[in-house]
This record gives structure tokens, sequence and C-alpha cells, in this order.
């Protein structure tokens, strides 16, 4: 999700300033996107600039509030019915980070995978407690994403411990010089 298209839907609801969109679009998220103000007031500025929201006066306690445009409604709107379409080539640092593990000297990529299979349980265990407590529905649909996520990680993980167990790596060779040397010892 974009901060824009997250800020737009909030503005949905009616003129909010920039502290109550953090605390909201945090809130909407379970804390699990934290923004910073300067980029929230800093993608105002854009949203403004692009029309897609227009700044308010300012309140008596000095705050500008800031509301939709009818360009910024149909903004929100393309963005809620467009698919979300995932990158051809994600960058994920763990299939990364493995990746490299194999190809590093000295690395034990067991134990990399270990590690992280116990991380991912701890996380899946504590989304899965707080899913017991009371929430609302946008709370527990966040609770249940990062849940799923984490149940995939842990089977990709067992693909690749199994992966692992059959994997031989491919002997190198030498390069051309070490073999002209070694053929004028002989």
């Amino acid at each position: 999700m974009s901060i824009r298209h997250g800020l737009l839907a909030l503005l949905e609801r009616g003129a909010r300033y920039g502290y109550q969109l953090k605390n909201e679009f945090e809130e909407s998220t379970g804390g699990t996107w934290p923004l910073n103000i300067g980029q929230v007031y800093t993608t105002l500025n854009r949203l403004e600039r692009d029309g897609f929201v227009r700044a308010l006066p300012e309140n008596e306690g000095g705050q500008r509030p800031y509301e939709i445009t009818d360009q910024g409604r149909t903004e929100v709107a393309l963005w809620f019915t467009t698919p979300i379409e995932r990158a051809s080539r994600p960058r994920d640092e763990l299939a990364i980070k493995l990746a490299l593990a194999l190809t590093t000297p000295g690395i034990d990529v067991r134990s990399v995978v270990q590690a992280q299979r116990t991380s991912t349980m701890r996380a899946l265990q504590e989304y899965t407690r707080l899913k017991q407590t009371d929430g609302d529905l946008p709370w527990r649909l966040v609770l249940d994403s990062m849940i799923f996520q984490s149940e995939a990680e842990i089977r990709w993980l067992d693909h690749c411990e199994s992966s692992l167990a059959r994997y031989t790596p491919a002997k190198t060779e030498q390069p051309q010089e070490v073999h002209e040397h070694e053929r004028q010892r002989a």
C-alpha cells in the first residue's frame, strides 16, 4: 500500500490534520507500519500539489486540516478497485539471504534456516495471541494477513530445509592457470 492512497482513504472519512492521519493510519495497520510525521506532511503537500486534497484554514489550535477533492475521491476509488500486482521478481530479503548463504564460504545455511524458523514461529505465536484479544475487524484482518504470511514462510523454510538435505554443491573447476601449473609439475 502506498502512503498516499492510505491517507486518501482516511480523508474519505472526513477532514483530518497531519497527526490525526498519522495516528489513524498506524491504528488501521495495527502499528505494523509506523509513519514519521514529516512523511505524512510531505505526502499531504504532494497530494495537494496533484489536486487530490486541499488544505483548509487552520483551526483554533493552529492545526491545518486537509480534505479530499473529487479528483482525490476518483484516485482512491481507482486504487480500491485495482488489484495489487506482485512484482515479477520480488525483492524478498530472506530469499536473497538464503541464496547468498548457499554460496558464501563458512556459512551454515541450515542454522540460518533454523534461526529464521524460530523467529517466525515466535512471531506467529504472538500474532495468534493478539488475535485472541478483542479487536475490531480491520485489526483482525491485518493480524490474519500476518498469520498467513508467517505460516507460508514456515512452509517455505520447511521446503528449503528439505532441499538442503538433497543438495549437493556442484564442484567448481579450478582456474585454467592452475591446471597449466599442475601439468608443468607432472
